[in-house]
């Protein structure tokens, strides 16, 4: 039996949206919050994901330790994420626990957000920040990002920095909340066995109260920034570079190819990049990632590599970029549409994957695209798109930073 498609929306603006499988063995449901590091004011960064903890710390019905009980006890696997557009809660589970799994998330989507979880949680942020700041390499690619995007929101900072999580209080927290949290900002994401009609009369007895706000995202004018960067650093024995460069954003049907094009550039093994650089022995690694967001995007391309080969390693790279399409093959377009058709493929064998890619399109676009269109459309692309791709958005970094060892 196929899978079906349905959705319902309910009055205060709250979208419900399910991929069904009757044959499916398990299930799956997330809410999908279209907010992100992009929606914050500077001085706030950091406060989406702030609350991504606190959505566990408690509700009027639930302890900390109630709701963690509750997934366990119908061993669900939950977890939560934020990026800079969207925040999402989900979980996967048995079909006869869907309704349990329903029943806690709505419950934790409207958290307490007490001050004293508040202030206990605030040293957990600033320890993933640290964290990440013992990380060298996520330092330089956020550096390079925050180059890229200047003063563009999407140049924030996930986690935030210690300055702005240490200076937020729980009010603008709960203020951020109230807007950003809405009915009418919010996607529920179904995936698997389920009983459609019944979920949708639950999730509105749960959440057809919550609040319709209006909320609506700011796009700021983006001009990507053009710099060339070195950072030392005492924690590194390889010379790291990032270099960005603009690309198709969500809403350009040109994604498709700029998807492939990036596969054959730097996939991790058997992209040019690779062979020219792995492969040898010059390089650790050498890729080049599509990134594409609502209404930008920009190609990513990093390389490690012994400090002694940094210079060679940096021109073969910039080499490789801009021959990027040159003397393409018939292959090399079956061989990244199969990668990539395989990829999407694998993605939607299981519910929970069908979940999050049907939440992330949905807050993405607010368009329902069908796994078969997404495999039609990669099959679809020519050598022509790629190279007409590639013209219009040429690998040309307009950022380069390197992090190399102290004293190199």
């Amino acid at each position: 039996m196929p899978v079906t498609f349905r959705e319902h929306v309910l009055p205060n603006g709250l979208r419900i949206a399910a991929e069904i499988d009757p044959e499916a063995h398990s299930t799956a449901m997330g809410f999908f919050v279209r907010t992100g590091a992009r929606d914050e004011q500077p001085a706030q960064m950091g406060v989406s994901h702030f609350l991504e903890h606190m959505m566990f710390k408690g509700t009027e019905q639930r302890t900390a330790a109630d709701v963690d009980r509750g997934f366990d006890d119908i061993g669900a696997r939950h977890n939560a994420w934020t990026s800079a557009e969207m925040t999402a809660f989900h979980a996967s589970c048995l079909p006869q626990f869907l309704d349990r799994a329903e029943e806690i998330l709505s419950d934790i989507l409207r958290p307490s957000l007490r001050e004293n979880d508040f202030e206990d949680e605030k040293p957990v942020i600033l320890e993933e920040i640290a964290m990440y700041d013992d990380q060298p390499f996520w330092g330089l690619y956020e550096k390079t990002l925050e180059h890229y995007y200047g003063k563009h929101r999407l140049s924030h900072r996930v986690l935030g920095t210690r300055e702005t999580v240490s200076n937020l209080d729980r009010d603008e927290m709960n203020e951020y909340f109230r807007h950003q949290y809405s009915a009418d900002n919010t996607i529920v994401s179904l995936a698997g066995n389920l009983d459609f009609e019944a979920m949708v009369e639950r999730i509105e007895s749960h959440c057809g109260h919550w609040e319709r706000t209006g909320a609506t995202r700011t796009y700021d004018p983006l001009e990507p920034g053009r710099a060339d960067f070195r950072d030392e650093s005492d924690q590194v024995h390889q010379h790291y570079m990032c270099l960005a460069a603009p690309a198709p954003s969500l809403q350009d049907d040109r994604r498709y190819a700029a998807g492939m094009l990036a596969h054959l550039v730097g996939h991790y093994e058997g992209s040019r990049l690779y062979w020219a650089l792995v492969d040898p022995g010059l390089a650790e690694e050498a890729q080049c990632h599509f990134d594409p967001r609502d209404r930008a995007g920009e190609f990513l391309i990093w390389c490690s590599c012994a400090p002694r080969d940094a210079e060679q390693c940096h021109r073969i790279v910039l080499d490789e970029l801009a021959n990027a399409v040159d003397q393409l093959q018939e292959d090399d377009l079956l061989r990244v549409r199969s990668l990539a058709a395989t990829n999407l493929t694998r993605a939607g064998e299981l519910a929970a994957d069908r979940m999050q890619r049907l939440g992330r399109i949905l807050t993405n676009t607010g368009e329902y695209r069908p796994l078969e269109e997404e495999l039609q459309r990669i099959q679809s692309v020519t050598i022509d798109d790629l190279r007409e791709t590639a013209e219009a958005f040429p690998f040309t970094p307009c950022i380069t930073g390197h992090l190399t060892p102290t004293g190199d």
